[in-house]
């Protein structure tokens, strides 16, 4: 069913025929025609001969009958034209499917997503979005393609600011919940205190002593922020629509036990060395802008452990516990330099063996209009919940003027579908390493790459089939309009974009796929009616539009988007 690996082998045969060797026939879309090849042009110097004399040859050379028509343009690209008959079997294969074409991976792996990983204590904030949008899409593909997803939400729920906290809570005398009903105000009240209060900063650091040594009371009272934190992150993460539960909380607090064993086994084979006081890793390969090794610190010179000691921990136990041959963690650009120095120095102890790999799925900052980082009016932090509540208020704005006749049940739950929808989607289509600003406007367009644009889409199809009512039956996809053709030809290339999707983990890519979809329907939908055309015709064209449902809606499922038959 893929029509872009069918013409890559056709096209592979023939260059290898003329270049005696193999050749990678580099076939791509194209805007001059369905696909192009451009595999001549770096076959010329290694043959000595003009690209557009060995582009015509490869061509003739190719088994292309009932495939595609090829011809020789520019410099020596071939453009490939699909056969219509072609296009409208591949159609009706991927209709008949109820996966569209997309095949179950033939090397299932055990993959750990480590995303969101807000911080206890604190409420979720703008900066803790793009971890969590983009980790949940991640799990939700890889998980769809075959693999065993496992989510590991490493929370930050250990640490010297827990004296601090703990210290205010005991402070507080409070037995109920009510001191811990607003986080954020919370934190800032222990943080004051700690900072202006000197027998305050030393109780609460004799808590941290207590809290690792685990002194009971204090393992209470840290339980209790922990506990409250949960529920709040579980409320946030409903309201958002992304698919982590209390069973992937896998807080830093899960690894304290296995820190000292941690520092044994890099010791024991030769992995740390002592430098100003501290334990460090010195990796093979790195050094600072002096020109002298960088080191990992493994534990501090106060015998405490950091991030890197926790980290080094997790990943071991991905690997030896659970079983994992691939993990990804969900951290913004600027941690880079400490995932790399952590991996080299897991493969360096043989925690990750051949088989196994580990990436740092990396992602940029979200701006505000002024290009900086997204701040309120007042400069503070953009909550989340306030930012998703402002989402939803938007969109049920936008609904009720499309909709007027949505009853306040259906409005409610389109605006929150379209609301968070936007959100996702805005951060998802963008290249995920760069930085994008954050425009309400732009973001809850019914124009244009966004969410609410392919809700729409899809709320278009539903519309159809609607006034259809029984006598919506699709039938075969014949292919004789060209806009049927360019719908089709989209559609049959749903499986390799999530291929692609799930090797890289560009879902810009998938959102670029979706929005080509969605504009290719529109066209189709402008100049090809469908329920008025003749029966046979209008079978087809319906099957082009449930298949373009079923497409949108699985799609956007895969990012975390819902797709309301209303908007």
């Amino acid at each position: 069913m893929n029509l872009e690996a069918l013409l890559s082998a056709r096209l592979s045969a023939a260059f290898a025929a003329v270049a005696g060797g193999d050749v990678d026939p580099a076939v791509r879309r194209s805007q001059h025609a369905d696909f192009q090849s451009g595999a001549a042009l770096p076959l010329a110097r290694r043959l000595g001969r003009a690209p557009r004399e060995i582009a015509a040859e490869a061509v003739a050379r190719a088994d292309l009958a009932g495939v595609a028509d090829a011809e020789v343009s520019g410099p020596g690209f071939v453009n490939l034209t699909v056969a219509d008959e072609l296009i409208a079997d591949l159609a009706n294969a991927v209709a008949a499917d109820p996966r569209l074409g997309v095949p179950v991976t033939g090397k299932p792996e055990t993959v750990v997503v480590d995303y969101s990983a807000p911080n206890v204590a604190k409420e979720m904030h703008v900066g803790n979005l793009r971890s969590t949008v983009i980790g949940d899409a991640a799990a939700r593909l890889l998980e769809w393609q075959g693999n065993t997803v496992i989510r590991a939400n490493h929370l930050g729920d250990w640490g010297t600011p827990f004296g601090m906290l703990i210290e205010h809570l005991v402070d507080l005398g409070d037995t109920g919940e009510g001191s811990l009903a607003d986080l954020t105000a919370f934190y800032q009240a222990a943080r004051v205190k700690f900072d202006a209060d000197p027998e305050f900063k030393r109780r609460a650091q004799l808590r941290v002593v207590a809290l690792q040594s685990g002194d009971p009371q204090t393992l209470a009272l840290w339980r209790r922020l922990v506990d409250a934190s949960q529920r709040y992150l579980l409320t946030i993460y409903d309201l958002l629509g992304v698919s982590l539960t209390a069973a992937d909380f896998a807080g830093e607090s899960s690894y304290h036990d296995q820190l000292d064993s941690v520092v044994a086994e890099l010791d024991a084979k030769g992995l740390l060395r002592v430098s100003d006081g501290a334990l460090c890793a010195f990796p093979a390969g790195f050094t600072g802008r002096d020109g002298e090794p960088l080191p990992l610190i493994v534990r501090k010179g106060d015998g405490g452990y950091g991030y890197a000691a926790t980290d080094l921990a997790a990943l071991r136990h991905r690997v030896r516990t659970l079983g994992a041959t691939r993990m990804l963690y969900l951290v913004g650009s600027p941690q880079r330099t400490h995932f790399q120095l952590v991996f080299a120095v897991a493969r360096e102890a043989g925690w990750l063996p051949g088989g196994v790999s580990a990436e740092h799925v990396e992602f940029g900052s979200i701006l505000g209009p002024d290009g900086r980082m997204l701040r309120t009016r007042a400069g503070g932090t953009v909550q989340l919940a306030e930012l998703l509540d402002e989402a939803v208020q938007r969109a049920c704005a936008l609904a009720a003027a499309k909709t007027p006749d949505l009853d306040r049940a259906a409005l409610a739950r389109v605006g929150r579908q379209v609301g968070t929808g936007a959100i996702k989607y805005a951060d998802l289509c963008t290249d995920r390493r760069s930085d994008y600003v954050f425009d309400w406007d732009r973001m809850l367009a019914l124009t244009g790459n966004t969410g609410p644009y392919l809700q729409y889409a899809y709320a278009r199809i539903s519309s159809i089939f609607r006034r259809a009512g029984e006598d919506a039956a699709p039938g075969p996809v014949a292919v004789t309009e060209a806009p049927e053709r360019a719908l089709a030809l989209e559609l049959i290339g749903f499986a390799p974009v999530l291929a692609e999707a799930g090797r890289t983990l560009d879902f810009h890519r998938l959102t670029g796929y979706l929005y080509g979809l969605a504009t290719a329907f529109s066209a189709f939908y402008e100049k090809c009616p469908v329920l008025s055309a003749p029966p046979a015709v209008r079978a087809s064209r319906l099957a082009l539009c449930d298949l373009t449902a079923r497409t949108l809606r699985q799609g956007l499922d895969l990012l975390g988007i819902a797709t309301p038959d209303r908007l």
